[in-house]
């Protein structure tokens, strides 16, 4: 009589069945963690771009006087900021808007997720596709 050691196919197929559960839980959770990331990079990048414009405030008596983020990243690095982001965690690139007079309103802004612009402005992001 042979007396044969090993795991049945019924075996295999719940332990297959198991990681098809745990992935399915697993990876939206995953890629939730991976656009929050994206999001505080983006939310930090912001800061560091903002006090590099601030410090230039300083310096010079007045803000960069560019409307869009290509003309100003001249006025930043490497003096206020070694090398300034070139866009978003989502690779988008920034929305800068500021008074070509020197004036005190600029606006840094990121699309979010989607690289739409939201209609609603201001407040608290509610998700990933919304504006920062």
């Amino acid at each position: 009589m042979r007396s044969e050691t090993g795991f049945t196919l019924i075996e295999l197929l719940i332990v297959v069945a198991i990681i098809g559960i745990i992935a399915a839980i697993a990876i939206p959770n995953l890629m939730n963690a991976v656009d929050k990331a994206k999001q505080s990079k983006t939310v930090a990048d912001m800061k560091a771009v903002a006090g590099a414009i601030e410090v230039y405030a300083v310096d010079n008596n007045t803000y960069p006087r560019v409307s869009n983020f290509s003309a100003l990243t001249p006025f930043l690095q490497p003096v206020y900021i070694r090398m300034a982001p070139p866009g978003d965690g989502w690779n988008h690139g920034w929305i800068y808007t500021g008074d070509t007079t020197g004036g005190l309103d600029y606006t840094l802004t990121s699309l979010g997720k989607d690289g739409i612009a939201s209609v609603v402005t201001g407040g608290q992001t509610h998700d990933f596709d919304c504006d920062i």
